[in-house]
């Protein structure tokens, strides 16, 4: 029997990423509180939170500091814009913590509302650079396939997800996408990850000179590819692309959306791969998820830029109302705060050698072809032979079922394209509560490779990323 609230959620709200007709018979999962890693929802049973909210909540539910920072601001000044000139405390005080922490050299911080916003603007800024230097057809980004950016119109098209693209006209032109840097899925029979690494390299300079470096200006990518299925690049993958780029003269963009503010165990994840972006984005963690702050590092030659181009044009023809919110900047702050105090991000490498044990041993499972990860975030593949790779029809939503099953045993995770499912949890988790994350999730796939079975589901036609 469906809850009032639950049916009043199907006939009121349109929800992201979800199958609109399956859930109108489905209904919601709704949630009322939360406390530490747990969530609980209006029955009152406990669930891990083993996605953090959505790769964000890295401290966890109901942080009584951060309640507090934002209740303060709230009190003393909850609104103000960055627009014209005008400024606010949090704001300035945010972007000299942030310059401090950034592993790139950078000059300025522009904030926005989300990590869509963030990497939108940096569209937007790669464009108005390019014009300022006189170099109007150097315009087009390069991303991954597979590759998660957001879903405005402009970080759409840098997403190379079908279900981003279909029916919606996307990509725009000007947005092309590379191999995706997945070893499991994307070597040669017998290739090392650091030859795949070279090849991937070769291909990308291939690419850059079929388009015309000249009209190239950047390449955006994710330390670990998060919507995309939880991926760590192959070994040496960064290093050997890095060159390609500087040769080219085309900017390297950091999407750390996910990955900043200590999901691998230091602030950046660029920081952990070996990247050497120009700028970086940033959202979700910088407060733990509570509230919406995103925003992009500016390095001086960009900014030498935009000076110009605004002392020309008369403005910088671009910003958001809540850019800079000043509730958002004194929450960051706080959070911050508590990540240096608590000694979080050590806590992070503390924990990941026993995080990625429980992740790995899922590889034993019969139905898991590929479990992997890196500090506190990780990805598993469900697949019909674990010999040839190939996978089951992607109709019959085995991962889906999979989350379906975990949500039965008191754990969210969640299912993304190729059969992937993706674990995540807030970084404030304990060993006791890893161990409950992967027992209940090694439950979820028993119960997955029951119903497979009782289904009869066989395997599909092997397709190669």
């Amino acid at each position: 029997m469906r809850s009032n609230l639950a049916a009043r959620d199907v006939e009121t709200l349109v929800h992201p990423y979800t199958n609109l007709a399956t859930f109108r018979e489905t209904g919601p999962l709704v949630l009322e509180r939360g406390h530490g890693v747990y969530v609980y929802d209006t029955d009152g049973r406990p669930y891990i939170e083993g996605m953090a909210g959505l790769w964000c909540t890295a401290l966890g539910y109901s942080n009584e500091e951060l309640v507090e920072a934002a209740t303060e601001q709230l009190s003393r000044l909850p609104f103000s814009h960055l627009f014209s000139g005008r400024s606010h405390d949090p704001a300035i005080e945010l972007a000299e913590t942030l310059k401090e922490l950034m592993p790139v050299p950078t000059s300025k911080v522009f904030f926005t509302s989300s990590g869509s916003e963030a990497n939108d603007t940096q569209v937007k800024l790669l464009w108005y650079m390019n014009n300022a230097l006189g170099r109007p057809a150097k315009k087009k980004i390069i991303s991954h396939v597979r590759g998660y950016h957001g879903v405005t119109v402009a970080t759409a098209s840098m997403t190379g997800l079908p279900a981003n693209h279909a029916d919606w006209d996307l990509p725009l032109p000007g947005f092309i996408h590379a191999r995706c840097p997945h070893h499991y899925r994307g070597a040669e029979p017998g290739e090392s990850e650091t030859d795949f690494s070279a090849r991937l390299a070769a291909e990308l300079d291939a690419l850059i000179e079929r388009e015309g470096p000249e009209t190239v200006a950047a390449f955006v990518a994710e330390p670990v590819m998060g919507a995309g299925g939880a991926i760590v690049p192959p070994e040496g993958y960064f290093q050997a692309i890095q060159p390609v780029l500087e040769r080219h003269d085309v900017r390297l963009v950091a999407d750390e959306v996910i990955c900043g503010f200590g999901r691998l165990g230091t602030w950046f994840g660029s920081e952990a791969l070996g990247l050497r972006p120009n700028t970086l984005s940033f959202a979700k963690a910088v407060t733990s998820g509570y509230l919406p702050l995103g925003g992009v590092s500016i390095d001086e030659p960009l900014y030498r830029a935009m000076l110009a181009e605004s002392s020309k044009i008369g403005t910088f023809g671009h910003g958001t109302t809540y850019s800079g919110h000043p509730v958002a900047c004194a929450v960051a702050l706080k959070t911050i705060e508590i990540y240096r105090r608590d000694r979080i991000i050590e806590g992070v490498r503390e924990k990941a050698p026993h995080f990625q044990a429980r992740l790995s041993g899922l590889a034993e499972h019969p139905l898991v072809g590929e479990a992997r990860g890196m500090g506190l975030i990780g990805g598993l593949e469900i697949v019909a032979d674990k010999v040839t790779k190939r996978q089951y029809d992607p109709k019959a939503g085995v991962a889906a079922r999979c989350v379906a099953f975990a949500q039965g045993e008191g754990l969210i995770v969640r299912f993304l394209a190729g059969d992937r499912i993706a674990v995540c949890p807030p970084l404030v988790i304990t060993a006791e509560e890893i161990d409950a994350l992967f027992d209940r999730l090694t439950r979820a796939l028993d119960r997955t490779a029951a119903w497979i079975a009782a289904e009869g589901l066989e395997a599909a036609p092997l397709e190669r990323v």
